[in-house]
């Protein structure tokens, strides 16, 4: 490698990384996310101010999307109201917001079954791997684009409402 080379990619290793921090970063001053509304039929989420949308989204779903999640391993997106209760900003698919799943029905209903409901269920970005697996793709976690996941991650806040329709 020559010394031109190398110093091309010793400041792209340094400045790259504070280039995508900064727009990870990037302060939301709009009017306040009060609920998030998710159609897997339409495969789209809207962040809602009351009654007005302020965003939509192109969302992709569990890799079996008919239905609602049941049981642990099912690979189905959730349907009900849950909150957003908590975010990984290390997470493996970029960034990522925690959606309250199971609820007090959601493990009523499994138990009932004698079966567990599984849990870990996320709004989140794409990364690397996951680029090319087309629309429905989850485990039951709903995805949007890296960049998407950016701007959503900075408008919504915890205890926000989430409510998922067929």
């Amino acid at each position: 490698m020559d010394r031109r080379t190398f110093l091309a990619s010793t400041v792209a290793a340094i400045v790259l990384p504070f280039g995508v921090l900064a727009r990870e970063l990037r302060a939301y001053s709009g009017p306040e996310v009060t609920r998030i509304v998710i159609y897997k039929g339409r495969r789209k989420m809207y962040l809602m101010h009351g009654a007005k949308v302020l965003k939509k989204y192109r969302i992709g779903i569990g890799g079996n999307p008919v239905g609602p999640k049941q049981f642990e391993g099912d690979s189905k997106t959730p349907e009900g109201s849950y909150i957003i209760d908590r975010r990984n900003p290390n997470s493996a698919f970029h960034l990522s917001l925690g959606i309250s799943y199971p609820n007090q029905r959601d493990e009523a209903y499994a138990a009932s079954m004698g079966r567990r409901p599984g849990g870990d269920i996320f709004i989140h970005g794409r990364a690397g791997e996951n680029r090319g697996k087309g629309r429905d793709w989850t485990a039951g976690c709903i995805s949007v684009s890296d960049r998407n996941i950016e701007k959503i991650y900075m408008m919504v806040q915890d205890g926000t409402q989430v409510d998922i329709f067929p």
